[in-house]
């Protein structure tokens, strides 16, 4: 069955433009810029004259295309809150024996010596990610940007590089895994 109209609105705040043209959506903030093109949904979004909404409708659309709409306004949710506030995404490194070494390398992570192989992993970040190792805590690695969808591949990407195979995974928790999930800048209440 077939809703004949559907429609979310999208707010943000006063420090954050947010430019659509064309299911092209452009977001600029204090930490930058974030654009994303929405052209493989037939949706219409366009900005509501004097309030700081988008509007985001559907016509016709059957019960997949109308879960759609929703994804749209949490990936602009995410771009404002990207813009304002940015990602950081904590991994830690679990090891029982051969300590794991991972080094930062410009855009490149190297991790060396996990369950002892003389392999070395290399994990090449996305453009607006970085990498740093925390100071003040052992075996951290620390990921932040502006766009969520990158700084979480690029978590995704080194989680699964340190996975365990043909080993029993109850008793081979060695890895590198995401720990804590924030901002860059704390949001004040």
């Amino acid at each position: 069955m077939k809703t004949i109209l559907s429609t979310r609105y999208i707010e943000y705040p006063e420090n954050v433009t947010v430019d659509v043209k064309a299911r092209s959506v452009v977001v600029t903030g204090p930490r930058g810029t974030l654009k994303r093109e929405f052209k493989h949904l037939n949706i219409d979004m366009q900005p509501i004259a004097g309030e700081r909404k988008i509007r985001v409708d559907l016509w016709f659309g059957n019960r997949k295309q109308l879960a759609c709409i929703r994804t749209v306004c949490a990936h602009v949710d995410n771009m404002v809150t990207g813009v304002q506030f940015g990602f950081l995404y904590k991994m830690r490194f679990v090891y029982s024996h051969f300590p794991i070494n991972v080094t930062v390398a410009g855009k490149d992570i190297e991790i060396r010596n996990f369950m002892g192989e003389k392999r070395v992993r290399r994990v090449s970040l996305p453009e607006g990610v970085e990498a740093v190792r925390s100071a003040d805590v052992k075996d951290e690695l620390c990921l932040s940007g502006n766009d969520l969808a990158l700084v979480s591949l690029a978590a995704a990407q080194v989680q699964q590089m340190t996975n365990i195979r043909h080993k029993d995974l109850r008793k081979f928790l060695d890895g590198i895994y995401v720990t804590t999930k924030t901002n860059v800048v704390i949001p004040e209440l």
